[in-house]
């Protein structure tokens, strides 16, 4: 890694637009993927009659993606330009995995949404666009895709362009705030040099925009906040919590709280990629071994923050939710699976409290009876277990949520306030 800034770049879009080939094509072109690996894998992807998803398979290197060819896990991958180093946070498209487009978008800094040219703004275009502005995203760079299958065609091009337009207008989204560029993931056309083929185009490149995106304001001066992903015991060295620090830093000697199993220590040491190091900041994905914390006392969903300013635990707290997909209708008494950070929790809605216009953020009904696809809604919420969450004014990282139930995700929400226990 250089010592540049770093991003987290989350890559959104319908199934089949070709994100996938599109995040293998950045790896290549900025020698993230040796030529080998890329000639390996188009061997592969011939043999199995995928001839072209050979950049594809650079991100779905799990075995069972590859039959499916479909992307499963958020694979994190990086790579670097002249201004950033960025991790890539690949969203899957299909609709079991929102889920995991979720954990992955509230883990973003900026976002590229990848749009067909010959397929125009699909069903999960909107649902991505709609998450990515519920969740913070503030700045989309649009790759109009697949511009070889449309003869590079300009009049193709902007007939997206304004149907996306169109769409972001719907989600109070700053039309201003995104670019539009015409892009060939698999041909690699205005990627990373401009494409002879799109003459007409004179804007910036792909990485020519990723290079340009506004540098995200590190959160080291806020709290530490990092949830704990796994628990592990290392002979020699004891207890081992894994997270990733969302916010502050984590420092050999400080006294910090996990919550809600409300234990505490002091850190006796951090590890970064089997190395010790001094502190982790934002971003870091590290290990810690607290003096006093035993692997029975702490578990995944944890938080950990300062001793003497612990993780706040709610006793119920207000949110404001985006119902995409339910069945029915959903009223007073719905307990669903909510998942924040690491946690999985299953939390009772008590009280719609409101109905929201989406496009606009006012109230458009009090104390509604029920609320049911596409409504927006401020709830209040009671956890069925402890559950540590913050709100999204003050720990952003901290405070957006997916909401689970019959195997799929039915909605999003950020926490407004927290009534802790």
């Amino acid at each position: 890694m250089s010592d540049e800034q770093h991003q987290n770049l989350a890559i959104i879009g319908h199934v089949d637009h070709g994100k996938s080939t599109l995040v293998g094509r950045l790896l290549y072109e900025t020698g993230s993927v040796p030529e080998h690996v890329i000639e390996q894998h188009k061997e592969e992807a011939e043999e199995k009659g995928k001839g072209g998803f050979e950049f594809a398979y650079v991100m779905d290197n799990l075995a069972e993606e590859r039959e499916r060819g479909v992307t499963i896990d958020i694979a994190h991958q990086e790579f670097s330009t002249d201004a950033y180093d960025f991790t890539i946070v690949d969203c899957p498209g299909h609709r079991d995995f929102v889920k995991n487009m979720i954990t992955g978008a509230s883990q973003a800094d900026n976002a590229v949404l990848v749009v067909a040219a010959d397929d125009g703004v699909a069903p999960q275009t909107q649902e991505h666009v709609f998450l990515a502005r519920t969740l913070g995203i503030d700045e989309l760079i649009v790759g109009v895709n697949k511009m070889d299958l449309v003869d590079y065609e300009e009049a193709k091009y902007k007939e997206v362009v304004s149907e996306v337009e169109d769409l972001l207008k719907q989600v109070q989204f700053n039309t201003e705030d995104a670019g539009f560029i015409p892009i060939s993931a698999f041909e690699g056309d205005n990627i990373a040099e401009a494409s002879d083929n799109t003459s007409w185009y004179k804007g910036e490149t792909l990485l020519e925009a990723l290079n340009n995106l506004k540098a995200p304001e590190p959160p080291t001066d806020a709290d530490l906040r990092m949830p704990i992903q796994d628990v592990y015991t290392i002979s020699g060295i004891g207890t081992v919590a894994v997270g990733r620090v969302e916010t502050g830093l984590l420092k050999s000697g400080d006294n910090v709280s996990f919550q809600p199993s409300d234990v505490s220590g002091e850190v006796k040491s951090v590890e970064m990629h089997h190395e010790e190091i001094p502190q982790a900041e934002p971003g870091d994905n590290v290990g810690t071994n607290v003096r006093g914390v035993g692997k029975d006392d702490i578990r995944r969903g944890d938080v950990c923050g300062p001793a003497d300013d612990p993780p706040s635990v709610a006793e119920t707290f207000s949110a404001q939710i985006v119902v995409m997909q339910h069945p029915s209708v959903i009223t007073d008494g719905y307990t669903p699976v909510f998942h924040a950070h690491t946690a999985q929790v299953a939390c009772t809605i008590e009280s719609i409290d409101a109905k929201i216009d989406p496009s606009s953020g006012e109230v458009a009904e009090e104390d509604p009876d029920f609320i049911q696809s596409g409504d927006a809604a401020k709830v209040t919420v009671r956890p069925q277990k402890p559950l540590s969450i913050e709100p999204a004014s003050e720990i952003p990282e901290l405070g957006s949520f997916a909401i689970r139930d019959m195997g799929q995700t039915i909605a999003a929400g950020q926490v407004l306030s927290v009534n802790e226990r």
